[in-house]
């Protein structure tokens, strides 16, 4: 199972063997999925699962500890995401009577991957450099304390956010100046 791609059923099922034999029962049984999705990331695969946005903070708490059995199940990097919306700006030709919330906006959808793919660490600043090219880079720094557990898939982050965005992203952690 560890060589073909994780489908939707088979993360399911990986979650539904988890809660029946690991300390985490009675969690995973609140989580639902909406989706896998499988990234080539330069030779190797990751795993991004989609969780439904109520279930995210659920989610949250058992979050390393799943990250880490499902990795090991799957022998590849696992990322867990909300599943959010993105609503389109209103035009004078769309009739849309209600007013577009903050949250399904473009910019707040990308901020909140940028927080869902990153977690357990925290964004603590952000940089947009833009090149003579045009082009821009967006940098990222990242909470230091957490450097030891997610500094190993920095490179899955930076092609997952790319694929899911199209923005280029690079995750730093911000060297400490007294």
């Amino acid at each position: 199972m560890a060589a073909a791609c994780p489908t939707t059923a088979e993360v399911t099922e990986a979650l539904l063997e988890l809660d029946s034999k690991s300390d985490l029962k009675g969690t995973l049984a609140q989580i639902s999925i909406c989706g896998a999705r499988e990234i080539d990331i330069g030779g190797k695969k990751a795993t991004v699962v989609l969780v439904p946005v109520p279930q995210w903070r659920t989610l949250q708490r058992v979050h390393s500890r799943l990250v880490r059995e499902l990795e090991k199940k799957f022998s590849r990097h696992v990322v867990f995401l909300a599943q959010r919306r993105i609503l389109a700006k209103p035009t004078r030709r769309s009739r849309q009577k209600q007013l577009r919330p903050r949250s399904r906006t473009l910019t707040h959808v990308h901020e909140s991957i940028l927080g869902d793919l990153v977690y357990p660490a925290e964004v603590v600043g952000r940089r947009t450099r833009v090149k003579l090219d045009g082009s821009s880079l967006i940098k990222v720094h990242l909470d230091k304390s957490q450097q030891t557990n997610v500094e190993h898939k920095l490179d899955t982050f930076t092609t997952v956010y790319k694929k899911l965005t199209g923005k280029d992203v690079s995750f730093e952690f911000p060297t400490q100046q007294e």
